[in-house]
């Protein structure tokens, strides 16, 4: 921190050098979160043009190009693989310690950047959330080194403006953005660092507008949620959603420690398995599985019969093997069109309320019961819909689950996968 002693003039030009770190940092944070954004698009739309043209495409390309990039990954970009949250968080324990971000380095965007859209157009489960959130915090710590700020100066607090700019600017969510830097990545909020988050926050988001327009993935619709009976479906959507957001988030954790018990299976072979597996359920979705989930979601919320009652559990099934052939991918977006699947079946198994409301219950619970992070899933899920009416429902419906998920999983997903993180950190000193 600047000496009380120094020159005002001094003072002052340190307090700006501060703000504009972090405003340019937002920028860069918005633009690379169109860059993603608009290169997901592209080569979503390529994948299905290929998948649908010719039959042995996915089968062929898709195990052999997974392979591939999960060789890249490892070799040439280790730390950038899966979500990219696990990271951070592990970046943010390690600025307590005055520990190396390796985490967070200008290599890591790269990599985040070039695979996740990589592994979309090779037919993998891709979500954006968690690339957007890593590479958010490595470009913050990036700006914060290349203004020569002192080891530790403000760390804490870039990582922190990174992580939930990117959030928000990837989701057109300034507010979830926000509540997910409290409740996920730092747990508490800073004095002195909570206005530079805040003005992260709107410059990322700003910049992403700028370029996309008010990119909010689900158009408005008018939603009502009657007294009575239909309020009965709110704890059987928790508990459904709780429970297969706990058993997603068990497989993750446990998945990996049972797959390194298996001697003759490399991390190679894992990803060529895992790319026949994904092969496989896009064949009998038609691609519907490969891809963010964005329009799938869209679907479920303009025109639920179109999709199969099985989608959700296909969906589920490919994000998983996504995850663990170890490419840069999230699984925050493709979590909403599970959600929103296991919504629309139970809207059309029990008639108790409004289908379109079940839905958007069900994306709030099965995000609320992977995460077991309430507050962040209710309000990404009302300004991503804009669907304010339903507050108090989609609060019940995250709290509900949320508890249930823990019955199943009582570790959260993301602090068990940070663990691996600190103790990489821990061995290596």
């Amino acid at each position: 921190m600047p000496s009380p002693d120094k020159h005002p003039f001094i003072l002052l030009l340190s307090t700006w050098k501060t703000h504009i770190v972090f405003w340019l940092g937002a920028i860069f944070v918005g633009l690379s979160s169109v860059a993603l954004t608009v290169g997901s698009e592209y080569m979503s739309e390529l994948f299905r043009k290929l998948h649908q043209e010719y039959l042995l495409y996915s089968f062929l390309f898709t195990p052999i190009c997974l392979t591939l990039l999960a060789w890249i990954t490892l070799t040439f970009f280790p730390g950038s693989e899966r979500s990219g949250v696990p990271q951070v968080k592990a970046a943010l324990q390690s600025a307590q310690t005055g520990g190396e971000k390796p985490l967070l380095s200008f290599r890591i965007i790269v990599g985040k950047l070039l695979l996740s859209i990589g592994g979309i157009f090779s037919g993998a489960s891709v979500g954006l959330g968690g690339p957007a959130i890593h590479i958010g915090a490595a470009f913050m710590t990036y700006f914060g080194r290349f203004a020569n700020f002192g080891p530790h100066y403000l760390e804490r607090g870039l990582i922190l403006a990174g992580s939930s700019a990117g959030f928000a600017a990837i989701f057109s969510a300034p507010l979830a953005g926000i509540v997910f830097a409290i409740e996920e990545m730092g747990r508490s909020l800073e004095e002195k660092t909570s206005g530079l988050i805040l003005t992260a926050v709107i410059f990322a988001g700003a910049t992403a507008i700028i370029m996309l327009g008010q990119y909010v993935y689900f158009a408005d619709h008018s939603v009502s949620f009657p007294w009575g009976k239909a309020w009965f479906i709110i704890p059987i959507c928790g508990i459904v959603t709780g429970f297969m957001g706990g058993l997603f988030s068990l497989i993750l954790l446990k998945g990996g420690a049972f797959l390194k018990s298996i001697r003759y299976l490399s991390p190679l072979k894992i990803a060529f398995i895992c790319g026949v597996i994904l092969a496989i359920l896009n064949y009998f979705t038609d691609g519907a599985t490969a891809g963010t989930g964005y329009q799938e979601t869209k679907n479920y919320l303009l025109q639920a019969d179109s999709m199969s009652a099985e989608y959700p559990l296909m969906r589920m099934l490919a994000t998983i093997a996504t995850f663990f052939v170890g490419i840069p991918a999230g699984i925050f977006v493709p979590s909403l069109s599970v959600g929103a699947g296991i919504g629309a079946n139970l809207g059309e198994w029990l008639p108790i309320a409004p289908i379109s409301v079940v839905i958007l219950l069900g994306m709030t619970g099965y995000f609320a019961g992977m995460l077991q992070s309430p507050l962040t899933s209710f309000v990404i899920i009302m300004e991503m819909t804009n669907t304010h009416d339903l507050l108090l429902p989609m609060m019940a419906t995250a709290f509900i689950a949320n508890g249930t998920s823990k019955l199943i999983c009582p570790l959260s997903l993301y602090e068990g996968l940070t663990q691996t993180y600190l103790t990489k950190t821990h061995d290596k000193r």
